[in-house]
């Protein structure tokens, strides 16, 4: 376990501006995706929190270390091998991405109880309620990158949005949750959550900056 901590902590954040999109609506589109994460080969980004800041709230949210999590749009993010290294090792990693996929593979090679597949958040090819706990750390917000008013979303934002979500209730177990970490405002982003199937309840996590909000969709029984 010793080992695994001090490998997670010598991978280096990615500071390279020249990753950065020329519009924010590429952060929607895999083929940006693609080209960052080979420019990224042995750089980690972590959007919004890392696990550090999150901890408390998954001991709070996650009944089990040895639930079965489904990593949403995984990237290069460093939040699954620090979650690994606390004691979640059972964390399946999905990203549309081949390139990233790969990437994460070889970096986590030592963690041999995690796995990493190539799938689309919108469509995965999952059985139903075969899921404990279903994170989203920044891929619904890049789906939500969008030209229009973010008080009336385009229909295509819309219709992305309402598929992820749709296959995380789908592969959720009774009793599961869905929890999405982001930036985005309750006003805004509560619309695209509420279901049928589960409760929602909402988190903040203000450092005396800026302010975040941990969503967690509860699957009734």
């Amino acid at each position: 376990m010793q080992q695994e901590n001090e490998e997670s902590t010598h991978i280096k954040a990615s500071t390279d501006l020249a990753v950065l999109p020329t519009n924010n609506t590429e952060y929607g589109t895999k083929d940006y995706w693609q080209k960052r994460y080979a420019q990224e080969a042995d750089s980690s980004f972590d959007w919004f929190k890392t696990y550090k800041d999150l901890d408390q709230l998954f001991s709070k949210y996650i009944a089990s270390k040895g639930a079965r999590i489904l990593m949403l749009g995984c990237g290069n993010s460093t939040l699954s091998e620090d979650m690994y290294s606390a004691g979640y090792q059972n964390i399946l990693n999905v990203d549309y991405s081949d390139v990233v996929i790969e990437c994460m593979r070889q970096r986590t090679r030592h963690m041999n109880k995690m796995t990493w597949e190539v799938m689309d958040v919108r469509k995965m090819h999952l059985d139903d309620g075969s899921i404990d706990v279903a994170v989203d750390k920044g891929t619904l917000d890049a789906l939500m990158c969008d030209k229009g008013n973010v008080w009336e979303p385009s229909a295509e934002l819309c219709e992305n949005v309402r598929r992820e979500v749709n296959e995380v209730d789908r592969v959720l177990a009774p009793g599961g949750r869905f929890i999405w970490i982001t930036f985005g405002q309750p006003h805004f982003h509560m619309r695209h959550l509420q279901r049928n199937s589960w409760d929602v309840a909402v988190e903040r996590l203000n450092d005396g900056g800026f302010e975040y909000f941990f969503y967690v969709m509860s699957k009734r029984v």
